[in-house]
């Protein structure tokens, strides 16, 4: 799986607004603490929006703040809101997939990635993120040697 830019600066920025704690975060203050460009911020930003994660205020006053407790928000959610579907093989969802023969196979090891991606994804909270304290089945899997081989 390639995790993009624009995941990865939604993830961080999303981060960023979970720790002020309801307090509205310009996204200038953004960009700048998380060295994300402000233009591509910007455009992450108002989709997070229109997917509902975050609120935002125009002004003086203005900024943005999450759209819900920051323990109900994962980190798979802020990546289907800003990319779509994870996890897909030629742009086909796995269980979708018919192969034939010996190959039929595959689909169960492509629907097997799908569900071990979500499973890390998904138990993330950006209150975890936030609070440093990262779920132990995350830690687990960080901690093995083979975790940090290149793929």
């Amino acid at each position: 799986m390639h995790i993009s830019a624009k995941s990865d600066y939604a993830t961080r920025a999303m981060i960023e607004i979970a720790a002020a704690n309801g307090v509205a975060i310009k996204c200038e203050a953004i960009s700048r603490t998380q060295s994300i460009p402000l233009n591509f911020l910007v455009n992450i930003l108002s989709d997070l929006r229109r997917g509902g994660l975050v609120n935002s205020q125009r002004g003086a006053d203005g900024g943005y703040w999450l759209a819900r407790p920051a323990e109900t928000i994962s980190v798979g959610e802020v990546i289907r809101v800003v990319e779509g579907e994870m996890v897909l093989v030629r742009g086909i969802e796995p269980q979708s997939l018919d192969y034939n023969d010996l190959a039929r196979p595959l689909r169960d090891v492509w629907i097997a990635y799908r569900a071990s991606v979500l499973k890390v994804l998904d138990t993330v909270s950006l209150a975890a993120l936030a609070s440093g304290e990262l779920p132990e089945t995350v830690l687990h899997f960080s901690r093995q040697p083979e975790a940090w081989r290149a793929g």
